[in-house]
């Protein structure tokens, strides 16, 4: 007997295989799920279930783990996969702390589920004799603009909150370990903030990205540099919050400025007189920013 996988199955089974207490089986005729302690799996009417254990479900945690770019959660969820102990719960318990990579999280696990559901069915189709289906399952990452909103800066809403909410820390590592790190972080902060006043002198332009809950969790601002440069902008603020790294917000936010700045005629951006962070040399690259000098610069158009 055949059955199809419909949506409510599939999410059914994929609870099901998480499910380390119970077992279940499907069962053919209803297109449900029943205990597999009532009735036998017999692949006529009642079928077993793909295999998954603990192994799988630990495997699947470390491949998530490894698509983390936050360096804060991925840090501590490296930890606890290496713990030996209470992985699962305490796997659980650090992301509780956070939200958006908890969701992420949530999106990866059921895409990875579904896919091998999906595989488990083809192979009974096989055997039934039918030919396979595709199952394509959404993109996790694709969903970022339902969790997020993103909005064109306004100075008069935006400025505040971006001046009270950037952090400029990280920029000691690789000085002396005698190095007064508040110093140097604290006049990293002022060039920074000399540079984002320049940009409100001249009206700069930009977006701001923000949580369902109306949180901060980006921005990116940008200014014409005089009269002199037309088709020359310069960056003059770029932040994303450490709970929120490693989400897309900081590509998704350079994606909108880049384009904005394309429809005002803007050929090249640069990012003169201000700190970029390691961590962001490759966001720079892939959005097409060459090194020069000790600064940035990227052709657009």
């Amino acid at each position: 007997m055949t059955f199809l996988l419909t949506e409510e199955l599939a999410d059914a089974i994929a609870s099901a295989l998480e499910n380390q207490e119970r077992r279940f089986v499907v069962d053919a005729e209803k297109e449900a799920l029943s205990d597999a302690a009532s009735v036998e799996a017999d692949e006529v009417r009642y079928y077993a279930l793909p295999e998954w254990d603990s192994a799988a479900g630990f495997k699947l945690r470390e491949a998530f783990v490894a698509s983390v770019y936050a360096p804060l959660v991925k840090s501590e969820l490296i930890e606890v996969l290496h713990s030996g102990r209470g992985v699962f719960r305490n796997f659980k318990t650090v992301l509780k702390r956070f939200p958006e990579v908890e969701k992420r999280w949530h999106r990866f696990k059921n895409k990875k589920l579904r896919e091998y559901i999906g595989g488990w069915y083809n192979d009974l189709r096989e055997i039934w004799g039918l030919e396979k289906l595709d199952h394509i399952v959404e993109e996790y990452d694709d969903l970022l603009r339902n969790d997020f909103t993103f909005q064109a800066y306004d100075s008069a809403r935006d400025a505040d909150c971006i001046l009270h909410s950037v952090c400029v820390c990280g920029f000691c590592s690789a000085l002396p370990d005698d190095t007064d790190c508040n110093e140097i972080e604290n006049a990293a902060g002022e060039l920074w903030r000399h540079l984002f006043a320049f940009g409100e002198s001249v009206r700069q332009t930009g977006f701001i990205c923000r949580t369902p809950d109306g949180d901060f969790a980006g921005c990116i601002t940008a200014a014409d540099l005089s009269s002199r440069t037309e088709t020359t902008a310069v960056l003059t603020s770029f932040f994303v919050p450490e709970s929120y790294r490693g989400l897309g917000i900081g590509s998704e936010l350079f994606s909108l400025c880049l384009a904005d700045l394309q429809k005002r005629g803007k050929r090249y951006v640069v990012t003169a007189n201000t700190i970029i962070p390691d961590s962001l040399v490759a966001l720079f690259e892939r959005n097409g920013f060459r090194k020069t000098g000790s600064g940035f610069a990227a052709k657009i158009q």
